[in-house]
């Protein structure tokens, strides 16, 4: 763990455990405790045989019954409207296109889409993962804290936390607080233009009134900032918020994140809290002694 003073402008080597140190009477700890679903469906075109494979990464449900889906489709050219796709005898059919190679799809199901997805669904593993999900992975790729179903990808700067660092925290004096931000195509696509795909979130009354009345707030990740600053904009329910430089944080005090990519949102929200020069001086630093990078990598504390 890299942790990062901003009014000194300097960083220290440390390693999570060490994260309660940094923990105070009157700090609130928020985590996001949206949890990963096995979002990822393989199957193949009517009609057709193992030329006609097809890949949907599941995004956000569309309809109260989450039958109507926003996807990704692989091959996606290929996919036009009116195609049916078969998932171990369940049907799904192509009823719309949207940007960046999006599709809205619409399962043919009596039953639960969630509970189907429990039987045939994969783990949507970072791309960069160059093996195919294990039963495993279901837990290991998820936060101690996961609760709500709803993120086709871990809020990565949770993964760090056990039950024992929680604790540890807590009885240095911070306050948890839980919000709930499902992770979609706003947090992990690369930027494009000026505005981020909207996300679901909410937080409820007894967190919010947690984050409000504490003396400072430490966000983990930048999935629970976003989640925090869009309350304080007064945005309910969806987001799009793009945190960028000259932002004016309203109650990110601290902040707890995984070492990102360039071009992303991500590392432009954090150098928007911490000053581009700094951070990017702290990447450099990072890379030098072997940091890890991506989702299962290291971590720095900005305080």
């Amino acid at each position: 763990m890299l942790v990062l003073f901003r009014e000194e402008q300097r960083w220290e080597d440390r390693t999570v455990r060490e994260l309660p140190q940094f923990m105070r009477h009157g700090d609130c700890l928020v985590l996001n405790d949206s949890k990963v679903f096995p979002s990822r469906l393989l199957g193949y075109r009517s009609g057709m045989h193992a030329s006609g494979k097809v890949e949907l990464l599941l995004i956000r449900p569309l309809s109260a019954d989450a039958k109507t889906w926003s996807a990704l489709a692989h091959p996606g050219r290929k996919l036009r409207t009116g195609e049916r796709i078969q998932f171990d005898g369940v049907e799904a059919e192509i009823i719309g296109r949207g940007d960046y190679g999006e599709r809205t799809v619409h399962f043919r199901l009596d039953g639960d889409l969630f509970a189907l997805l429990e039987k045939i669904g994969h783990v949507p593993l970072p791309p960069y993962i160059k093996r195919p999900d294990t039963p495993e992975d279901r837990e290991r790729y998820q936060t101690v804290f996961a609760r709500e179903a709803g993120s086709v990808a871990a809020p990565t700067a949770g993964l760090h936390f056990t039950p024992e660092i929680l604790d540890a925290c807590r009885r240095a004096g911070a306050e948890i607080a839980h919000v709930t931000l499902h992770v979609g195509l706003g947090t992990f696509q690369p930027i494009r233009g000026e505005e981020l795909h909207s996300e679901r979130f909410h937080i409820t009354a007894e967190n919010a009134r947690r984050i409000k009345q504490s003396e400072r707030v430490i966000n983990v990740g930048t999935t629970s900032v976003r989640a925090i600053e869009s309350m304080f904009l007064g945005k309910q329910h969806e987001t799009d918020l793009f945190i960028r430089p000259g932002f004016q944080f309203q109650r990110t005090d601290a902040m707890l994140t995984n070492f990102h990519l360039p071009q992303s949102s991500l590392l432009v929200l954090v150098c928007a809290f911490a000053g581009r020069e700094f951070v990017l001086g702290a990447y450099q630093h990072a890379i030098e002694l072997g940091y890890r990078f991506y989702s299962y990598g290291d971590c720095m504390l900005i305080v």
